[in-house]
């Protein structure tokens, strides 16, 4: 099977054009007319990510963050991004990157979360984006996923369930709930843009990556927030990618990185 069978598999899941305006996705450097020899599935691509893939006989990558998000005026190898599109050119190594494009699909990022969490009935809230792919299908998608706890849970357990689930040291939240948690709006990364919204769905918890310090204010016992980590939050899209090809691409080796690439330590 060829690299680009993979990466159309991808974009039939999640749709470039659902993609955000500032955003990168889709194929960041390689050939695609080559077999895939495995894919090697990240949340970010570094220089020890790719000789990861290089160790494990892949020369596909699959990443949830754009290698090249930002253009790049020269390769000089003066950072690390330059250094690790150095390497995997040299090593012929195709990276494809699915990011807001997978954060929007159903799905995708914010349901992945919902799983884990153990939402039922998880929909989209917020304002919707459709989107064509390329083979002419029409896709709904959405930047946040609400949806119901099996049980009503009291503030400090679904804090310390946050924290279980999503193998995460702390989580930074506003002043707990004095009633239980039933209904919890989600939006992976960067997501406080998305709390207003949350608060008009009737979410008792609002749970995301990252969050200003100004934006915690105003809130006390109107919704539980709850900010996770923006790695945290993201750390299980490597599940989706494998899901997605496993299912479309058969007999393509896939292979979890195990490089941590989250640079923010808590000590």
């Amino acid at each position: 099977m060829k690299i680009i069978e993979v990466l159309r598999a991808l974009e039939r899941f999640a749709p470039l054009p659902l993609q955000e305006s500032y955003d990168n996705a889709g194929l960041q450097m390689g050939l695609t007319e080559v077999e895939v020899s495995g894919a090697l599935l990240c949340i970010d691509v570094t220089g020890a990510v790719v000789a990861e893939a290089v160790a494990a006989g892949c020369n596909l990558i699959v990443s949830h963050h754009p290698l090249i998000f930002h253009p790049l005026r020269r390769i000089s190898g003066a950072n690390d991004v330059q250094r690790a599109v150095m390497m995997a050119i040299k090593k012929d190594i195709a990276v494809v990157s699915m990011h807001t494009n997978m954060d929007n699909a159903r799905g995708g990022v914010n349901f992945k979360m919902a799983e884990k969490m153990g939402l039922q009935n998880p929909v989209f809230f917020g304002e919707r984006k459709t989107a064509t792919a390329y083979d002419g299908t029409e896709v709904t998608g959405g930047s946040g996923v609400t949806g119901l706890l099996p049980e009503p849970m009291p503030a400090d357990d679904f804090i310390k369930m946050l924290k279980s689930k999503f193998d995460t040291e702390c989580v930074q939240a506003n002043q707990l709930l004095r009633r239980k948690i039933s209904r919890v709006a989600v939006c992976g990364g960067a997501g406080s843009f998305m709390l207003g919204d949350a608060i008009k769905t009737g979410a008792d918890a609002f749970v995301t990556g990252e969050m200003h310090y100004h934006e915690y204010f105003g809130h006390e016992q109107e919704i539980q927030i709850a900010v996770i980590g923006h790695f945290q939050s993201e750390r299980f899209t490597d599940e989706i990618f494998k899901e997605i090809i496993e299912k479309e691409c058969p007999g393509v080796k896939t292979v979890m990185s195990n490089t941590c690439t989250n640079p923010i330590l808590y000590l």
